[in-house]
């Protein structure tokens, strides 16, 4: 089912918040039509100047902009296409080329009108559907083939009501046959389903203009890129909390998917981090306080709706009922959480040694760990001289690394979200010379470069650098320095694509703030870190879906491109080596029983992600479940045999290891994650790859020697 408001606007889950109980809902629910008031329309006005003036992007509110407003506007209200009509439609195309010239002078009435339109379509359906489900004699075969597109940005408007009826047959088949599948009879499945829509119901009625002028003015506001958002008063508010140094709360950055809150990425040292239950791309769906409070079912609500359920007192109990990001899980996951400050040393960078032998020597290697680019700015603000931050922690490790006398260094950015940039441009002057890190081009498109290395590097020795998915930012424009001064290897996957910057700028003749995209990061290469990321030179396997993470994977991203490159060293003709080190990697992961796990975990998981057609078949649904459930187990055991270890004598056995606790426990005070390089495979062959990166060194140095 369609979520009311779809903005697809990050909140981080640090502050307060406040638990209240609803009234139940009447089924003959109306309510007065929504109207802009004149401080909207004033507010929309500098919106519009404002992206003019200073979006990075340099593009006029015309008729082209219009009409993708008009596109972007429906699919933010009904992305599924299953509330709204084709003849509803037809109907707003009059407004297609209006947009422009009402924006310019405040006008909302055509905005307004069609808002109105969806919530008048919303209340009747969702009013048919829990009078259906209230009906004792509701008749739901389970037993005849027939499936759903999960999938519908593709697909038509339903032409009539006959045919938006037939559509919704299947929403609620699937919806209670996926609730069944969990393990709930079908008549608490009909009781789930029609809490979720009377709870939607009573929200709608509960809305105010605000929110609704909230979602038209980001649905034009994201037309120029995905990280420029307006943020209403309350919004702002949250916005604040998010950015606070005081982090309390579960430490997850949320975002909304059509119907769902998903999980976009975990605050390092926090609550739910230390936890290591909850997943970036896991969907919650319903949410408790306490350990024995009730799950409310929060499919379809707002974003900030689900961040206040979330938000609580430090100390307190929070749990959460996820669909599991991993395609391949069969039930939901319930997961329990204690809230609790952030703290700073939870964040800090650690190190770690560790022994690997790449088949032809033993090599000592040095990894250090880091979670995010830190910097105690209150510290820092009242001189303290023994201040926190990334770079000076990093160098006291590399000291305590030279001392142990390592043969090289991996740090790992893995999950590493970013930000201090300065922090990012100090780390790189620990293993560059002088030079410049990063190049920054602005709206007009002037270029600096005053984030630069101003000292002699610290560090000389083999280095590396681990990246994932979720390593983004700050990470970017480390590892991409690294890169292009050719001073280390780059492994992993490819990163994020976060290469833009935002800038606060309040509505001063209006409400609300608009934070808005400025200007964009470049390499010293002259590559933007934008939408590409850094491609590292060696590649893992990886279980995170680009498709869905990731800045290529949201409409309207800023484009990768090229400036020219800033003057820099180059330490080593990285190109030289990988071909000489990749085929000595893919020849390990060949036989490597965790690499081989991941590969066929990673082909599983593309192949359920790309199924889009859904059985509406109770035993067909069963029979796939048995079949994931047996793939599961025999891919789990054929590692544990190659490693000598047990075999799971079905897959409820490996299920009953996999579970953590029961949901009902009182979750242990959270830990600090410990590094441990022996349990992680990624780190293991980074290890390898580090050792005849060594060899290869010397080989091509031993070489040039030769020929003098």
């Amino acid at each position: 089912m369609q979520r009311l408001f779809s903005r697809r606007v990050q909140v981080t889950l640090l502050s307060t918040f406040i638990f209240f109980s609803l009234s139940t809902l009447a089924l003959d629910l109306k309510i007065e039509e929504l109207k802009p008031v004149e401080i909207q329309s004033k507010t929309t006005v500098e919106i519009v100047n404002q992206l003019s003036k200073h979006h990075y992007r340099q593009q006029e509110l015309d008729d082209n902009l219009s009409s993708r407003f008009l596109d972007e506007y429906l699919k933010t209200l009904d992305s599924a296409k299953n509330f709204l009509l084709a003849s509803d439609i037809a109907e707003f195309d009059k407004y297609r080329k209006t947009f422009d010239d009402d924006f310019k002078v405040g006008n909302l009435d055509h905005s307004f009108a069609i808002y109105n339109r969806f919530n008048e379509r919303f209340i009747t359906r969702l009013n048919e559907v829990v009078a259906q489900l209230d009906k004792k004699d509701s008749n739901f075969n389970f037993t005849i083939e027939e499936s759903i597109n999960t999938d519908r940005k593709n697909e038509a408007w339903p032409a009539n009501k006959e045919a938006a009826d037939k559509l919704w047959q299947q929403y609620i088949k699937s919806n209670l046959l996926s609730s069944m599948l969990s393990g709930k009879s079908l008549e608490e499945s009909k009781i789930t389903l029609r809490k979720r829509y009377t709870n939607q119901l009573r929200r709608i009625k509960q809305q105010t203009s605000e929110e609704a002028f909230s979602v038209m003015m980001n649905s034009l506001s994201m037309l120029y890129d995905p990280h420029t958002n307006y943020l209403s008063p309350e919004n702002s508010e949250n916005f604040n909390i998010s950015m606070s140094l005081s982090l309390q709360g579960i430490g997850a950055v949320l975002q909304s998917d059509e119907d769902y809150t998903k999980v976009i990425s975990l605050v390092p040292g926090g609550p739910a981090d230390k936890e290591g239950e909850l997943k970036p791309n896991d969907k919650i769906i319903s949410i408790a306080q306490g350990l024995k409070g009730e799950f409310d079912d929060v499919v379809g609500w707002r974003l900030d709706e689900v961040v206040k359920k979330i938000r609580g007192e430090k100390g307190t109990i929070v749990r959460l009922e996820v669909i599991p990001a991993n395609p391949t899980a069969t039930g939901n996951k319930k997961i329990t959480i204690k809230r609790e400050t952030v703290k700073l040393e939870d964040q800090a960078a650690k190190k770690a040694i560790f022994s690997v032998n790449n088949g032809k020597q033993n090599f000592k290697v040095g990894v250090i760990d880091i979670p995010t680019f830190y910097m105690d700015f209150e510290a820092f603000n009242r001189r303290d001289p023994n201040y926190k931050s990334t770079t000076r922690d990093v160098y006291k490790l590399l000291d305590e690394l030279h001392t142990e006398k390592v043969d090289g260094v991996i740090i790992d950015l893995r999950e590493n979200g970013g930000g201090s940039l300065p922090e990012a441009a100090m780390l790189t002057n620990l293993f560059i010379d002088p030079g410049p890190v990063v190049q920054i081009r602005q709206n007009d498109d002037s270029i600096s470069r005053d984030y630069r290395a101003t000292s002699p590097a610290v560090y000389r020795g083999p280095l590396m650098i681990i990246t994932n998915r979720l390593s983004a930012s700050a990470s970017e424009i480390f590892a991409g320095a690294i890169q292009d001064y050719g001073r280390g290897l780059i492994v992993g996957s490819t990163t994020f694509g976060k290469g833009s910057v935002q800038t606060m700028m309040p509505i001063e003749k209006g409400e609300g703030d608009l934070k808005i995209t400025q200007s964009k990061f470049y390499r010293v290469s002259g590559d933007s870190t934008q939408h590409r990321g850094v491609i590292p030179d060696i590649e893992f396997p990886t279980l995170i879906n680009t498709k869905e993470i990731g800045e290529s994977s949201y409409d309207n991203a800023l484009p990768w491109d090229q400036i020219h490159p800033a003057p820099h060293d180059i330490y080593y003709n990285i190109n030289s080596y990988v071909p000489q080190l990749n085929p000595l990697h893919q020849e390990r992961m060949k036989t490597d029983p965790d690499f081989i796990f991941l590969k066929q975990q990673a082909s599983l998981y593309e192949e359920l992600s790309n199924k889009k057609l859904v059985s509406l078949r109770l035993a067909t649904r069963q029979q796939e479940q048995q079949k994931i459930e047996q793939r599961t187990l025999d891919m789990e055991n054929q590692k544990r045999k190659a490693k000598g270890q047990a075999i799971y004598a079905n897959y409820a056995a490996y299920k009953a290891k996999e579970l953590k606790k029961d949901d009902e426990d009182a979750p242990e005070e959270p830990k600090k994650k410990e590094l441990e390089p022996e349990k992680d495979p990624y780190l293991m062959e980074s290890g390898k790859i580090m050792g005849d990166f060594i060899q290869e060194i010397k080989k091509q140095a031993d070489a040039k020697v030769a020929k003098h």
